[in-house]
């Protein structure tokens, strides 16, 4: 057998600490994301191809920050913001995660339902298909994250991750699209015209790749992996730029998905109707795989979400009910908190599945929208000089980049709103 070289060895240990990184691109990655990219690149075409690129980038800097200052101070970004920041940040993030959290789950157990009515009709009414299928995923999610525990979560996550990579990626590729046109997008960042619409859907493209409020859950992730202190900062690094790679190419590949294919719609019923259209240059084989790849996308999507969020939620309520000055309890998942709120992630927002998906999206928008701006404005105010490591504070230019990101956002959110 032949020796390992040290250089191999270094590479290959690299390789080991990329898991978080790669749920977070599993769980940012759902329909909405799909959809919002698909239809930026059929009504603007491969010049947007670059705000795909600047949106994971975006996110990378909002993440590695986070996990900057919880790998400093010991601390989740949660923590130091409520213990830090005062009653505000209580109030705010309360309302907004519970507002979230039902808006989010009903998203995606509707499209969960309508993805795999589409692969399997069992009903010939496919609103009714798309509530019992939704219902059927939002229990099976419980029972996976119940039953195998994070590792078992993992698992699952990677093998649907792997499939809407491949699916997705291969997609792309069999259109034979114009790659001149292809590179020309994603180094020249500029909008195809003035239009009003054209801004918002480029808006949109880098506001929703990538998640919102599930940013967060990296935090979390990296505990279960016993990441503590700075000497973890490469290896999250490390980790976040595969998983915003991932995140990136996912973006580029539904544009030029988008750009081959007219498609109208919205949420999970425009990726059905885009692998409808698939059928014609590529075949019922091709339909299906792509189907196939969008329910791994959304399914890990929800899964990320039924086993992240309770964390997040018992990180909160912890803090709730914490002195002031005490320090926190540990969060984890065999609390009576994580497992209350699992359930009611799960089965409360099944109210709302008679709600017409569109609607439900586009609230999801606004409230996905709303959280950026937040985490990055906590972001600059927790790793500057608050922090003791002043190695691990921000740069310059991460101030300036963070400041960008704040602007850009809420600029994203109040076109959301008057649009």
């Amino acid at each position: 057998m032949t020796a390992t070289s040290p250089a191999q060895s270094k590479f290959l240990a690299r390789l080991a600490v990329i898991g978080p990184g790669l749920l977070i691109a599993a769980t940012g990655v759902g329909a909405g994301d799909l959809a919002t990219a698909a239809i930026s690149g059929s009504r603007i075409g491969l010049a947007v191809l670059w705000a795909a690129l600047m949106g994971s980038a975006f996110k990378f800097v909002l993440n590695e920050g986070l996990a900057r200052y919880q790998l400093a101070s010991g601390e989740t970004i949660l923590q130091g913001a409520i213990t830090r920041l005062g009653f505000a940040a209580k109030l705010i993030f309360g309302t907004y995660l519970l507002l979230w959290s039902f808006f989010v789950a009903n998203s995606l157990m509707s499209a969960c339902g309508i993805a795999l009515q589409a692969m399997w009709p069992l009903f010939d009414d496919p609103g009714r298909g798309q509530i019992v299928f939704g219902i059927a995923h939002s229990l099976l999610g419980v029972a996976l994250v119940r039953i195998g525990g994070f590792q078992l979560f993992e698992k699952v996550m990677t093998v649907c991750i792997g499939v809407m990579f491949v699916v997705v990626m291969a997609t792309a590729v069999l259109l034979q699209p114009d790659w001149g046109a292809v590179v020309k997008g994603l180094l020249t960042p500029r909008l195809a015209d003035d239009s009003a619409a054209t801004l918002q859907w480029t808006i949109a493209l880098m506001g929703g790749i990538g998640g919102t409020l599930t940013v967060i859950c990296y935090g979390y992730w990296i505990r279960e992996k016993n990441r503590h202190g700075a000497g973890e900062l490469t290896n999250c690094r490390i980790d976040l730029a595969a998983g915003y790679t991932m995140t990136a190419l996912f973006g580029i590949a539904m544009v030029i998905i988008g750009s081959e294919i007219q498609v109208e719609g919205k949420g999970a019923t425009l990726i059905v109707d885009l692998a409808d259209r698939l059928e014609e240059p590529l075949g019922p084989l091709g339909r299906w795989a792509f189907l196939v790849g969008a329910w791994g996308a959304i399914f890990s999507s929800l899964l990320g979400v039924w086993q992240a969020v309770p964390y997040v939620f018992t990180d909160y309520l912890g803090l709730l009910r914490t002195p002031k000055g005490a320090k926190p309890p540990e969060v984890h998942t065999a609390c009576r908190a994580y497992r209350g709120y699992l359930w009611a992630l799960a089965v409360v927002p099944m109210a709302g599945l008679h709600l017409p998906f569109k609607e439900i999206q586009k609230v999801y928008a606004i409230f996905g929208a709303a959280f950026m701006p937040l985490l990055a404005l906590t972001l600059l105010l927790l790793n500057g000089r608050r922090l003791q490591d002043a190695n691990l504070r921000n740069r310059p230019l991460t101030n300036v980049v963070l400041v960008g990101i704040l602007a850009f956002f809420a600029y994203a959110g109040y076109l959301s709103v008057t649009k």
